[in-house]
């Protein structure tokens, strides 16, 4: 990860909205609204720390169906670890983010070969 893309995520974990939605999205999939509630966040800035966490993968979308037939989008936490040391004079950053069980398997099976 290079030094500016380890900023860019810092700058993210330090907002208390992005971590929030990070948080509360780390729990279970939630929609913009449910995340505007629980991050006592106006829709406006909700949807421009969703919008930065997409850019940096730290979350993912996807439609949920309600019972009546209607679809709306949640957004699910994809980080799992954010590490960084200081090498030689440098940050050097990594991240581990959670994948879907099925990828999981595809890789163990793609390795296994």
């Amino acid at each position: 990860m290079s030094e500016e893309d380890l900023a860019a995520i810092a700058s993210l974990i330090e907002d208390e909205y992005a971590r929030s939605i990070l948080r509360h999205t780390s729990e279970r999939p939630l929609s913009a609204n449910e995340l505007m509630d629980r991050c006592d966040a106006s829709k406006a800035t909700t949807y421009r720390r969703i919008d930065r966490l997409r850019e940096h993968d730290l979350i993912e979308s996807y439609q949920e169906y309600d019972p009546e037939g209607h679809h709306y989008e949640v957004y699910a936490a994809t980080l799992e670890e954010l590490r960084v040391r200081l090498v030689d004079g440098e940050f050097v950053g990594g991240l581990d983010r959670t994948r879907d069980p099925a990828d999981r398997m595809t890789d163990l099976l793609n390795q296994l070969r």
